[in-house]
């Protein structure tokens, strides 16, 4: 198993839009992408100063990415 990177909500914000998610909207300090490409998926990622390791590894998992394709996204 790959380590994870410690990152802030607005890396993983920026990491996913380079592969096609946008803002749909936000609510209080939790950020909803929306994927552009069909499949239309939607992820929610909370915008702290560090995501805790397991809600990153879930964040990942949903985008449908690894660890190493998520690290060099960043």
């Amino acid at each position: 198993m790959s380590t994870l990177p410690v990152v802030s909500g607005r890396d993983v914000i920026n990491a996913l839009g380079k592969i096609g998610y946008v803002l749909d909207r936000q609510r209080g300090s939790h950020v909803i992408l929306r994927q552009q490409d069909p499949a239309h998926r939607r992820l929610t990622v909370p915008d702290h100063k560090e995501i805790s390791k397991g809600t990153l590894r879930a964040i990942i998992r949903q985008a449908g990415l690894t660890v190493e394709e998520f690290k060099n996204l960043l």
